[in-house]
């Protein structure tokens, strides 16, 4: 090869050439995608997949399967390639078909697509992020369930990343935790290959990443990525090494087998063209044409046999523990299919109506506090934590353990890593079993704002916690009060947000995250305290839509509609009283969520918001998402600008958040 002629090349066959030519072909058909990525990873795949992974091809849920993670997610040939040829329901067509509409192989790996991806890669560091909480969620429930004689939870991670994972920040956070954790079933491979697409790193990525790996309390080891005796003989001493996560750094050629354009940039993410197509073909000695898998080399990757073969000693196994331990066993099915409790309904319930009965005038975050505290009793799969501010968030309850370095528990002190927290909690959901939330501020949700995103478009069942919502945290200033975090947070897709108005809106929020299954959601809560607002328990009921009537304007016939939520309900109320005593009566509608509202039908929505009524809506935070509420004919009583240091109540009356001014904004649409 011209770029690396000091380098001895592998030995090529037919096993690893399939995964070189195969993503060849199908980045040259789309005239897309990053073949260089597989080609360098042909062997280390090889070794990993048919010497080491525990899989079953025809069951990609089976519990107790090693999980395998595609880090650098640019690379996803070479998980379709491995996923197709070791038996997996993904046939050639569909890798004909990549990164074409509709294919089930898209430009990245994609949850829910592709039968055998285990989590979205893509964001560079997220993926062993992902693997770090997969990894994690083992060790969890393996001491939760296993007993002596009966290991029904004894798995692997494996996870492949590239110098962009190890650059992006991320992987600093997750990858220092997994060391604390003494993560002994995590294995990472590095794909040590020097290039980036801006060309060789040598320029901008010059750490000791072994020594840095080794500082956070991994085994480290290095080898040949493409001699395979080597590679294999690394995982061995990692799987011996009980206490530690493993880091293989595996030196290796991007776009090994293709003589003219290995190890440069050009084979990164571009297709090779077809002329070095066809002498990659001749380097390597692959003698098929485009697609075409000769028999004996699916016979070689076929996982099928032994995967049902694995996947029935270890329903053998679950058998005997059934038997012997029959409640741990139905515990364990069930929060491995996700489903929630026999009596979960009536503790959800009792949660609601004990908050309402109390009448409490506390702050939200307080009454979120005392949600968890009533709801995890009943829900053991509860995992909670908080980014170094458990005493602010109170994401913490009566009982609960923490969990430090190899002490088993259910709740975790992140540190001071709001990024790595949410892209853990995203792993461990993708695990199973656990149900995962943590907390920080709402500012700090911006250091996050990826891992966010990748849970709202896998739709995995997260609670996001955040606190200190608005101005109404007080001294510490702009930089920490939040006034774009609740409406941005609105605008990623499939995400439920919450803003609840006070204990009773708490309660709800967090008992209607809890029943979620199809995607996550963030709850959104005040440091101050809030009014406790009287409902009937239709109102209560009609909580869980998103919005509903909290005050019915004098006579059932409103001129006006005053939207608010969170800590600027009241400010509605009390604006009511005032402008009823000026004899214009109003109807107050509390909003805690805008995307659940959205989702209603148009019957219930027009009850709620009449066409026709004036609408002003009242929120501390910037006001562009409620034009969509209250029309261009509407207003809001918001703040497009950052917030000052000064008490709350100053800041409040600063803002213009006051009786007098919704009265004033009011009057103005009227």
């Amino acid at each position: 090869m011209a770029a690396t002629r000091s380098f001895t090349p592998p030995k090529f066959n037919d096993t690893t050439g399939a995964i070189r030519m195969l993503a060849v072909d199908a980045v040259q058909k789309a005239n897309s995608g990053h073949p260089g990525a597989p080609m360098g990873l042909a062997e280390i795949a090889d070794v990993l997949w048919n010497r080491h992974l525990r899989h079953n091809p025809a069951n990609p849920k089976w519990p107790d399967r090693d999980r395998f993670v595609l880090s650098n997610g640019h690379g996803s040939m070479l998980i379709y390639a491995l996923l197709h040829l070791s038996g997996y329901d993904l046939p050639i067509e569909e890798l004909k078909r990549f990164r074409q509409l509709h294919s089930k192989t898209p430009g990245h790996p994609e949850y829910g697509y592709t039968p055998g991806v285990e989590t979205t890669g893509g964001p560079l560091g997220q993926g062993i992020t992902n693997a770090v909480g997969m990894a994690m969620a083992e060790k969890l429930l393996a001491a939760e369930f296993n007993k002596p004689g009966h290991e029904i939870v004894n798995h692997h991670t494996y996870v492949i990343m590239g110098d962009g994972c190890m650059m992006e920040g991320i992987s600093h956070e997750s990858c220092a935790l997994a060391g604390t954790w003494g993560l002994g079933k995590l294995i990472a491979f590095w794909d040590d290959n020097n290039i980036s697409i801006d060309g060789h790193v040598d320029g901008w990525f010059t750490d000791d990443t072994a020594k840095r790996f080794e500082a956070y309390g991994w085994h480290v080891v290095a080898v040949n990525g493409h001699d395979p005796e080597a590679v294999n003989a690394a995982i061995n001493a990692g799987k011996a090494v009980t206490d530690k996560p493993t880091l293989i750094c595996c030196k290796t050629i991007i776009g090994m087998g293709s003589p003219n354009k290995a190890d440069s940039h050009d084979v990164h993410g571009a297709a090779l063209g077809d002329a070095e197509v066809a002498a990659t073909r001749e380097f390597i000695g692959w003698k098929y044409p485009p697609f075409e898998i000769p028999k004996h080399v699916y016979e070689a990757w076929d996982a099928r046999t032994k995967g049902t073969g694995l996947e029935k000693l270890w329903n053998n196994k679950f058998a005997e523990y059934r038997a012997a331990f029959p409640k741990e066993a139905a515990e364990f099915e069930r929060r491995i299919k996700g489903e929630l409790p026999a009596d979960w309904a009536a503790h959800a319930a009792e949660a609601i109506a004990k908050a309402n009965e109390k009448a409490e005038t506390i702050a939200t975050r307080k009454a979120s506090q005392n949600a968890i505290n009533a709801l995890a009793p009943a829900l053991p799969e509860f995992l909670g934590g908080s980014a170094d501010l458990t005493g602010s968030n109170l994401t913490d309850w009566t009982g609960c353990k923490r969990v430090r370095g190899n002490s088993i528990g259910n709740y975790i002190s992140y540190g001071v890593r709001e990024f790595g927290m949410s892209a853990i909690m995203n792993g461990m959901a993708l695990h199973g079993g656990l149900l995962p939330f943590g907390g920080t501020f709402l500012m700090f949700s911006e250091y996050a704002r990826n891992a966010l995103r990748m849970a709202a478009l896998m739709k995995l069942r997260v609670l996001f916690v955040y606190t200190h919502d608005s101005i109404g945290l007080g001294e510490d200033g702009p930089t920490h009060q939040a006034v774009e975090q609740t409406a941005t947070l609105r605008y990623i897709p499939n995400m439920e947000v919450w803003r609840p108005c006070d204990t009773v809106e708490s309660a709800v929020s967090w008992v209607a995250a809890v029943e979620r299954k199809d995607g996550p959601s963030s709850l959104i809560f005040s440091r101050q305290n809030l009014a406790f607002q009287k409902r009937d328990a239709t109102q209560i009921a009609n909580i869980r839509k998103g919005a509903y009537v909290l005050s019915e304007a004098a006579g059932g016939k409103p001129k006006a509609v005053i939207i608010a939520t969170g800590s600027e309900v009241n400010l509605a109320m009390e604006a009511q009283k005032a402008l009823a005593a000026d004899g214009i009566s109003v109807r107050v509608v509390s909003m805690p969520s805008t995307s659940v509202f959205d989702k209603q039908n148009q019957a219930y929505k027009d009850a709620v918001l009449p066409k026709g009524v004036k609408r002003v809506a009242v929120e501390a935070g910037v006001t562009g998402g409620w034009y969509k509420y209250v029309g261009l004919d509407g207003a809001i009583v918001g703040m497009d600008t950052f917030g000052e240091s000064a008490p709350a109540p100053e800041l409040f009356k600063h803002f213009g958040f006051t009786v007098d001014n919704v009265v004033k904004a009011v009057k103005g649409v009227l």
